[in-house]
């Protein structure tokens, strides 16, 4: 009697850490999922960026700085591997597009040009699409940090080797320009 006890429990605990293991490694895949809709969206901008700089080449030749800014942080975001590198470098990405969007306000005619307004226009509507999945990819990875960090799918995790995994935010770049107060001119 009291094997067959023994080995209830034995049994019960076994299912329920196959349960959590399985559940945790649900999470994992969500966010893995997540990330690959960010991929998706990040190669469509990467595609349209060398276009906007050609674009903004022949009105903006002397900006060559900040140009080259702008390819070589592509290049890092499009050679970056893991999902921590690539939020890392998409981050500096954003930074360097949030400059040559700076620079592209002291030239007019670039703006009325229609190449560049048509351009400008598929980078806003990727920018969107890049928001609204990096919205999913945070609430997806924090799901999986909360499974993670509390009891007792903690004991699990720490067991299998999950942890902690970062969200996808503004970066430090972007954080400080944030907490500047916006300037208004009429």
């Amino acid at each position: 009697m009291t094997l067959l006890i023994i080995l209830g429990i034995i049994v019960v605990l076994g299912i329920m850490i196959a349960s959590m293991y399985n559940s945790l490694v649900k999470l994992r895949n969500n966010r893995e999922n997540a990330f690959a809709d960010i991929d998706v969206q990040l190669k469509q901008r990467h595609d349209l960026i060398p276009q906007l700089v050609d674009t903004v080449k022949g009105y903006a030749s002397h900006e060559k700085e900040t140009l080259d800014r702008v390819i070589q942080a592509r290049n890092g975001a499009i050679n970056a591997r893991t999902i921590d590198d690539k939020i890392n470098a998409e981050n500096q990405l954003t930074s360097a597009l949030a400059g040559l969007k700076i620079t592209l306000e002291a030239y007019p005619d670039l703006k009325a040009n229609q190449n560049f307004l048509q351009l400008q226009e598929e980078i806003s509507d990727i920018e969107n699409k890049l928001a609204a999945v990096r919205r999913y990819f945070n609430s997806a990875t924090k799901e999986l940090n909360n499974a993670v960090q509390t009891f007792p799918s903690n004991l699990i995790a720490g067991m299998f080797g999950f942890h902690k995994e970062i969200m996808f935010d503004l970066g430090t770049e972007q954080r400080a320009n944030l907490e500047q107060a916006p300037k208004i001119n009429f």
